[in-house]
């Protein structure tokens, strides 16, 4: 898939956050999108999943033709830290819930998805019990394990503790420990206020037997 920006410009009232953007993002790479505080980071990767209109120049979404705006949620994943859970629902019912709506990688069952992420403990607890680094954790793992082509990752290591952002290599699949998360790796855009640190804590590889053609 392609995301294709022209020209983009994106404004609150009557402060532009960023202005003559062009850029494109390709299949097959990660990106990070790095700057401080208000930067426009959050606002851009909500440009991205066509969640927020522009307000001057041009997005596209290219799958083999092009995508409409409003089915562009079929192809990305987005975890952020104001992106809400439903809590009145376990972690194990949350995930079935977001399956009926967008399948996860084949052959991931809920529970092995909450214990890959660090959650099997808590597959039965209501989320409001969660902490603020259980949310993220469970956020970040309906985003990865979606069976979709791109996913967006807003501040990924927010809440977590050193066990859920440990930096890897990712060429060792069966030494890892269970706090980190796994990725399919097929096409990354995440942000982060800082220019380095734990940026590698997700790029973690899945054998390609346990993926789905992309």
């Amino acid at each position: 898939m392609q995301i294709i920006l022209n020209n983009a410009g994106k404004r609150f009232s009557r402060e532009w956050i960023f202005r003559n953007l062009n850029y494109e993002f390709t299949t097959g790479k990660s990106y990070a999108i790095t700057g401080p505080n208000g930067s426009g980071k959050s606002t851009l990767l909500q440009i991205i999943s066509a969640s927020m209109l522009l307000n001057e120049g041009q997005a596209k979404w290219i799958s083999n033709k092009a995508v409409e705006p409003d089915t562009v949620h079929f192809y990305i994943s987005f975890a952020a830290p104001y992106l809400e859970l439903i809590e009145e629902m376990t972690a194990k019912e949350f995930l079935y819930f977001h399956s009926r709506f967008k399948n996860f990688i084949e052959k991931f069952s809920a529970s092995e998805i909450l214990d890959r992420a660090g959650l099997i403990h808590a597959a039965d607890k209501q989320i409001r019990y969660f902490s603020s680094g259980m949310k993220q954790r469970l956020k970040l793992a309906q985003a990865i394990f979606s069976d979709v082509p791109v996913i967006l990752l807003d501040e990924p290591c927010t809440n977590l503790d050193a066990s859920g952002g440990r930096d890897t290599d990712g060429d060792d699949y069966e030494k890892m420990p269970k706090g980190n998360l796994d990725v399919t790796g097929r096409y990354f855009i995440w942000t982060t206020n800082t220019g380095g640190g734990r940026l590698d804590a997700f790029i973690v590889k899945i054998p390609a037997e346990r993926l789905t053609p992309p």
